[in-house]
């Protein structure tokens, strides 16, 4: 890859594809910033809030009676100074989405979720991912990672799912899933971590030849 100027991958993933996992090993191929956590890090010390209290709400819409129970539920057990601010859903999205623009305008990266995808739209040198896989595929990758019965993976894949899907329309206006938001979307189930990190590779050094 010849390019200089940073550049940036955004990668929007189903839950259990192994999004994090390749975003990893593609910012390890290319030497380049991985941001997921530095994303609620900067937003949180934005609000005076601890970074579990973000976490929670992390690319979630709440309901109104979600959003009232937030607002007496940050930290009970730790001293939080009178100057605390609980954002709104709306709030924390520009929080996150003013980070993000900040890391992709300072280095190259490969930033998880959030939207990313639409909020660089214009950025000039912007890759956009989609990873999906079958049900059976992501099932039993959070079987394993989280140590969970695969019941109750299923339904943390439906409610990842449906807060991420409702999290993209709410903020966007646009299907998460629709292949049309992306440059590439790839089926992890069928080419496998290692396989599509090369395909992404390979795309990445035809894009900035």
């Amino acid at each position: 890859m010849k390019n200089t100027k940073p550049f940036v991958i955004t990668i929007s993933r189903q839950l259990g594809s192994g999004g994090a996992c390749i975003g990893q090993k593609l910012a390890e191929e290319l030497n380049i910033f991985y941001a997921d956590r530095e994303i609620i890090h900067k937003a949180a010390k934005q609000f005076s809030v601890l970074e579990a209290d973000l976490e929670s709400r992390d690319e979630k819409v709440l309901s109104f009676w979600q959003s009232m129970f937030a607002v007496n539920s940050f930290a009970p057990e730790v001293f939080i100074p009178s100057k605390i601010m609980v954002p709104t859903d709306r709030e924390l999205f520009n929080a996150e989405a003013a980070v993000i623009k900040h890391i992709a305008k300072e280095r190259s990266s490969v930033i998880i979720g959030r939207c990313s995808f639409e909020v660089l739209r214009e950025f000039p040198d912007h890759v956009s991912l989609f990873l999906y896989s079958d049900n059976e595929f992501r099932i039993n990758r959070i079987h394993n990672q989280y140590n969970v019965t695969k019941e109750e993976a299923e339904r943390m894949i439906a409610q990842s799912d449906k807060d991420r899907a409702s999290y993209c329309k709410q903020f966007t206006g646009k299907e998460w899933t629709d292949a049309r938001n992306y440059d590439i979307s790839i089926d992890t189930s069928k080419m496998g971590i290692v396989r599509t990190v090369d395909i992404i590779m390979n795309y990445m050094k035809a894009a900035f030849a």
